[in-house]
């Protein structure tokens, strides 16, 4: 069996577990710079070596060497990842659901929760859009209509 790249280069368990803890301190986008630096430095620049011996995704860890070696850091923009729900992209089918059940819901008796108890199902609201006049294609489907209901706190 070969053996490790650590222990050809001469790098103790405990050594490792440090440097681990070191970079696992430093916040990111710096962090993957400090992994890319390790793993040059350390484990001859092989990410699915920094993988398997400290247990970093090898993608950040090969984004993170070229970062350390051109001096540029990719910014994530997190915000795109975001997919909206159906009442963000459409906010008018928000206002015909509230439109439609509106009538038909009542709070608890003593008033003191903020679910209103509506005695139509997602079913009869999405009856009640194409008897509207949504079209069918435009429609979220009867399970996402649910969970419509439920955000906005509309319980059966």
């Amino acid at each position: 069996m070969r053996p490790s790249v650590l222990n050809q280069n001469n790098i103790s368990p405990e050594l490792a577990g440090l440097i681990t803890r070191l970079v696992s301190l430093i916040p990111w986008p710096e962090r993957r710079q400090a992994m890319g630096d390790t793993v040059i430095t350390i484990l001859d620049g092989k990410p699915r070596v920094a993988e398997n011996e400290f247990g970093w995704n090898r993608s950040a860890v090969a984004l993170g060497i070229k970062e350390f070696e051109s001096g540029i850091v990719c910014l994530n923009d997190l915000t795109k990842r975001h997919k909206l729900k159906s009442e963000e992209k459409n906010p008018d089918l928000l206002t015909s659901i509230r439109k439609i059940i509106d009538p038909y819901s009542q709070t608890e008796q003593p008033l003191q929760k903020t679910a209103l108890y509506a005695k139509m199902t997602a079913q009869s609201v999405y009856n009640a859009l194409i008897a509207e006049g949504w079209p069918e294609e435009s429609l979220p489907t009867v399970r996402t209509l649910s969970n419509i209901l439920k955000r906005n706190k509309y319980r059966l």
